[in-house]
């Protein structure tokens, strides 16, 4: 049994198990769930197979990070290698924070020496293009982030049976790493020390002006020492200083030199007596951790460092630690002018971002000193808009207002910045942006772990999603939204130290403490009260700053007493209970809830769609869901294997639900053959671009999906006249070109003689005058002209009449009624030919229109209708759009053309017979993929797997 599944319609991947089979793997999809058993290695192919699925819906249906990723954009990368180098990639990115850019080269098992210890740590060295990175085997034992910028020399030691294969890498704050039992040394050394080549001339003028500035400096570039050997840092004034000489001119902006909570800090200590010795505490044992571990961005990160974390960082401290842990400090130092630059071509432009972050600005933090006057909030002003001049694609979004507040308090104003870059861009990938995909893709991760570690209270709150929406600002502020400010920084220390997994285990250890009051709450907003209480009252009794209140809370008075929880025993109990997820059991589950976040956006922009378009077409909505997906897969196939084209956009989710799929002509055509009534043969093409070019009213070259299901509405439930209409406008411009109105006609037979009889002999012996039937048609249709307020159809010249009636005999081919078809309108083009000529003769000559009336019908009289005849050939309507046709000319009206078919029964039946979409909507489902776009084949490959039953 062969069956095909595409990637794309996959909702979601899990391994199951049943009385039948003990291992299976399901898939899920719109409409169906199938198991596949009897794998050699199952869990090698599950593997792949959420590889497979997650690079498919990123490439198709997340445009932001399609555009940020290189290796999404290429569809070939979809071999095995491929794929197990990029997941490597991303935990190596995500484990060390790392930047997006940054690409793996190398992963050597090795050891290194670790002098805490007195020991070589088995482990792993990863080398990427700009940093050297080890993490031990041993889960937080100890972990070592090197920069290239910082490093000095790269040298092999001499092998000996106590050390074998050593390398040194020395840096430039005086320390030196060891590796030993590097397999294949010399190549590994060889690509390390040209990537460092690479670095160091990139960064060489750079490099030059800081010896400049700092010879005698031992730690010289980024290296943010803190400690008693702090050396001068390369931060705001450094690049201020640079930026004015080389502008040769004062910056228009002085920028803050110094973090916001420095002047606070000194007035808010009075009577803090107890706090100051409990921070003189922290910072002494601070003190000796840097002697030991390091005091730069390549020290020992281990699990003692986690623990002085956890206790909460000096207040000194703050701020140097976390563009530490953040690596941030690199970002610093590699772009020196940079934030200045950025603060002058942003500063009074106006955008929707400058001004949503003007009305957010006097909202952040309003309850600190720091944010009541104007320093703190043009600081903030600038570092938002600076940002939001950087990266424009997400540009700004509400909370970052607050996190930016909370960085300006506790780091020069450039250093927020670069931490603010670091947070958006690295920590919390895919936050910030239109769809917030990532937060709610931690959402769905965060439910898991409550089902996981919490069983109990998932079981009381069946639906868990009203606790991800409660949790949702947990995520995006860092908990600064809702808890006291001086016990939420000692979240966001755990945050720059751990990153999400430090938010995961907070929120798991807050649910847990209240695990007993939601399970008897009622409902979704007495969980809320319940949680949002034991927030507002969560302390931070060591801090040395008095309590700042929070606007954000929902309850500042309560009427009865609420405990009083400890920050420090928070955290130390979600480290404790819930801290054993690696980074790579969390980015295991992030593959597979992106799956559901990305197709439940997709669902939602189908419906939406969908709302707008059921009410104006007659097609039933479940067969309008269906030509939906085809449309949408005809989309996605082009975007997939047809990247370089130069008219298809990509899916793109900022733009209004209606426009986020469009297709070209080629990919109309492709649909037009599946699911459209009307099939011509060879002419079936030439049909559909006529159509895509009539739908294409703004002509650039792409259609909605509106058009497409307003047109198959006409074709399978509009009434005659309705069909004759589309028919007609097919064939007169635009949908028209000048070169098909040009081509020769292939109908050179007798069936298009003028000449023929106008009364036909029928079968049983009646004749039926056609004349004058159809002249009191025309009557008719002249009464009802004069209450029409539509506008009314150019003329359609004789080389277009033949393209009408070429279309014509091409829709009949194969009909059952094939040959009364044919007979049909062989009469009816004979006639209408006729009446072309009576009018081509009534304009040519003026007067003489009514003798070549009576020359035409000598056995009718001069009555009214010869009047109503001739006027309908020769006088159109004084509002209509005349056909570009000159003086003489041949033509022929709508009015006429539908008179003419609606006296021959046979073709009423022909339009009028039902027709049913669904039967064709069920052939282009299993069809689709085998049809070639733009001359390439896309015959199932890469976008959907095949599945074999064994």
């Amino acid at each position: 049994v062969k069956l095909t599944i595409p990637w794309v319609e996959v909702q979601k991947l899990e391994r199951t198990s049943n009385v039948f089979m003990t291992d299976t793997v399901r898939v899920t999809t719109p409409n169906k769930e199938r198991d596949f058993s009897t794998f050699l290695n199952i869990t090698e192919a599950f593997r792949i197979m959420e590889q497979l699925a997650d690079v498919t819906l990123r490439r198709l249906l997340d445009n932001e990070v399609f555009e940020l990723d290189p290796g999404l954009q290429d569809p070939t990368q979809i071999t095995k290698r491929d794929l197990e180098a990029r997941a490597q990639n991303e935990f190596f990115r995500a484990f060390f924070r790392l930047p997006r850019k940054e690409k793996l080269h190398e992963v050597v098992d090795c050891s290194l020496w670790t002098p805490f210890s007195r020991c070589h740590t088995a482990g792993r060295m990863y080398a990427s293009d700009s940093y050297i990175c080890f993490a031990s085997k041993e889960n937080g034992c100890c972990n070592v982030i090197i920069p290239l910028r910082e490093v000095i020399s790269i040298e092999k030691m001499e092998d000996t049976s106590l050390l074998p294969n050593p390398i040194i890498i020395s840096i430039r704050s005086k320390m030196a790493f060891q590796f030993i039992e590097l397999k294949d040394r010399d190549t590994l050394v060889e690509n390390l020390l040209q990537r460092l080549k690479e670095v160091n001339s990139s960064n060489q003028v750079h490099c030059n002006n800081l010896q400049n500035k700092n010879q005698n400096s031992p730690a010289f570039g980024s290296m943010c020492m803190v400690g008693d050997g702090e050396p001068v840092h390369l931060g705001t004034e450094a690049s201020q200083g640079k930026e004015r000489s080389e502008c040769g001119k004062e910056s228009s902006y002085l920028l803050n030199a110094e973090a916001l909570r420095s002047d606070f800090h000194q007035s808010g200590m009075a009577g803090l007596d107890f706090g100051k010795s409990r921070e003189q505490i922290k910072e002494s044992l601070w003190d000796d951790h840097f002697v030991e571990y390091g005091r730069t961005v390549c020290m020992f990160r281990t699990e003692k460092i986690r623990k002085l974390v956890a206790m909460g960082i000096p207040e000194s401290l703050r701020g140097k630690l976390w563009l530490l842990f953040s690596d941030a400090v690199t970002d610093l130092a590699s772009h020196p002018g940079y934030y200045v630059h950025l603060v002058e071509a942003s500063m009074g432009k106006c955008c929707m971002a400058t001004e949503e972050i003007e009305r957010d600005l006097h909202r952040s933090l309003p309850e600190h000193p720091a944010f009541q006057n104007e320093t703190g909030i043009a600081a903030l002003r600038r570092v938002l808009t600076a940002y939001a001049h950087r990266n424009p694609k997400i540009g700004y979004c509400q909370s970052m207002n607050i996190l930016t507040s909370v960085l300006l308090l506790y780091a020069k104003e450039e250093e927020a910045f670069w931490l603010l870059v670091a947070v958006c861009e690295r920590m919390l990938p895919d936050y910030f942006n239109h769809r917030v995909i990532g937060a709610q893709v931690d959402q769905s991760v965060f439910e898991e772990l409550i089902k996981e570690q919490l069983p109990e209270l998932a079981e009381h709150m069946k639906d868990l999603t009203a606790l991800a929406s409660i949790s949702l600002s947990w995520f995006l502020t860092l908990f600064l939204s809702i808890m006291p400010l001086e016990s939420a920084v000692n979240v966001v220390d755990c945050f720059f130290y751990d990153g999400i997994k430090a938010i995961f285990q907070l929120g798991l250890a807050i649910l847990e403490a209240n695990a007993v009051d939601l399970c008897n709450s009622k409902d979704d907003g007495q969980a809320l009260m319940i949680l949002s209480r034991f927030l507002e009252h969560v302390k931070n009794e060591e801090s040395p700053l008095p309590p700042i209140g929070n606007h954000h809370a929902f309850f500042s008075d309560d009427q009865e007493a609420s405990p009083v929880t400890e920050i420090a025993n928070l955290i130390h109990d979600s480290y404790e209970k819930f801290g054993d997820h690696s980074v790579e059991q969390i980015e295991h589950m992030r593959y597979k809830h992106r799956i559901r976040v990305l197709q439940s956006h997709e669902d939602t922009t189908k419906q939406n769609v969908l709302r707008v378009v059921i009410p104006d077409v007659s097609i039933l909505p479940e067969d309008l869901e269906e030509l939906y997906d085809l449309f949408k897969r005809e989309h996605l196939i082009r975007c997939y294997w047809e990247m370089t084209s130069p008219v298809v956009e990509r899916h793109d989710p900022s733009r209004p639900y209606a426009e986020q799929y469009r297709i070209d002509a080629q990919q109309f055509t492709n649909l037009y053959r599946l699911v459209s009534p009307w099939t011509c043969g060879e002419h079936t093409d030439v049909l559909a671009q006529r159509i895509f070019r009539l739908l294409d009213e703004n002509m650039d070259q792409l259609i909605e999906f509106k058009g497409l299901a307003s047109c198959l509405d006409v074709m399978y439930n509009g009434e005659m006249n309705e069909k004759i209409k589309l028919l007609y406008k097919l064939h007169i411009p635009p949908a028209l070109t000048e070169n098909e109105r040009d081509s020769q006609s292939p109908l050179k037979n007798p069936l298009l003689s003028t000449a023929r009889p106008l009364v036909i002999g029928k079968s049983n012996g009646d004749a039926v005058d056609y004349q004058k039937q159809l002249k009191q048609m025309l009557k008719d249709l002249a009464k009802e002209k004069d209450t029409k307020t539509e506008k009314e159809l150019p003329k359609m010249s004789q080389r277009e009449f033949i393209q009408f009636c070429k279309t014509l005999y091409s829709m009949f081919h194969e009909d059952p009624e094939e040959n009364d078809l044919y007979q049909a309108i062989a009469t009816v083009t004979t006639l209408l030919l006729q009446i072309g000529e009576v009018g081509q003769r009534s304009i040519s000559l003026g007067s003489r229109s009514d003798e070549f009336t009576k020359d035409l019908q000598p056995e009718a009289s001069a009555s009214d209708q010869d009047a109503v005849f001739t006027d309908v050939v020769k006088s159109p309507h004084k509002d209509s759009q005349l056909s570009p046709v000159t003086e003489g000319d041949w033509t022929v009206s709508f009015e006429h053309i539908l008179a003419s078919l609606l006296t021959e029964q046979s073709l009423v039946n022909f339009f009028e017979k039902p027709l049913e979409l669904k039967p064709k909507l069920e052939n282009a489902k299993l069809y689709q993929y085998s049809l070639k776009t733009n001359g390439t084949s896309c015959q199932s490959r890469g976008e959907h797997t095949k599945l074999n039953t064994q």
